[in-house]
């Protein structure tokens, strides 16, 4: 069974093909012409176990918001094209992830219905060209997309830029525990017979 999804995405704010793999090996190639969003990105793929090739062209002279949220859309569109009816998936996901000083619980469920819980606080406005309040404004874009919950917790952390990236790398880890196909599921793991 191919789990891979082909999206193109134009509006007059910004314009993205993004192919995605679910069962990929943590390989892409990601251009957003934001250096720091980029390195977050790779950090989804790398640790989520997917290939992601991406490529974005954005109204950064306006600021990085468009680019990044629809980053997000598109990314949660690909999931929900990819995972179809979530035949076989474990479905949830969850990890507390350590990252120096900083330690992130993250959990996840691709339950139909979008939710995000975003706990974390970040102390600076910017890290590299990204806006740090763009990070849940991606989060619930994805969310919204791909018709998951999801949910994040800071239990500790200082420095920003570990902040960020235990947010990101956090997020892969569930995202592969989730979408991992359990030949123990039958169908759908709902006792409602469908998720959507």
């Amino acid at each position: 069974m191919s789990r891979e999804a082909h999206i193109e995405r134009a509006t007059s704010e910004t314009s993205i093909i993004l192919d995605l793999t679910l069962d990929g090996g943590g390989e892409s190639t990601i251009i957003t012409d934001i250096g720091f969003f980029e390195h977050m990105l790779t950090q989804i793929a790398r640790h989520g176990f997917l290939s992601l090739n991406l490529r974005m062209a954005g109204d950064l002279h306006i600021d990085c918001h468009h680019t990044i949220e629809d980053t997000g859309i598109a990314l949660g569109m690909a999931f929900a094209s990819a995972l179809g009816d979530k035949s076989r998936i474990r479905r949830y996901g969850h990890v507390i992830l350590p990252m120096d000083e900083t330690l992130v619980l993250c959990a996840i469920d691709f339950s139909g219905r979008p939710y995000l819980t975003f706990d974390v606080k970040f102390t600076c406005e910017k890290i590299g060209g990204m806006a740090t309040e763009m990070v849940e404004e991606f989060f619930r874009a994805f969310c919204v997309h791909s018709r998951c919950a999801l949910h994040f917790k800071l239990l500790a952390g200082q420095n920003n830029h570990h902040i960020a990236e235990g947010v990101f790398k956090a997020f892969g880890k569930v995202i592969d525990q989730a979408v991992t196909l359990d030949p123990r599921v039958n169908g759908v793991l709902s006792s409602k017979g469908h998720l959507d």
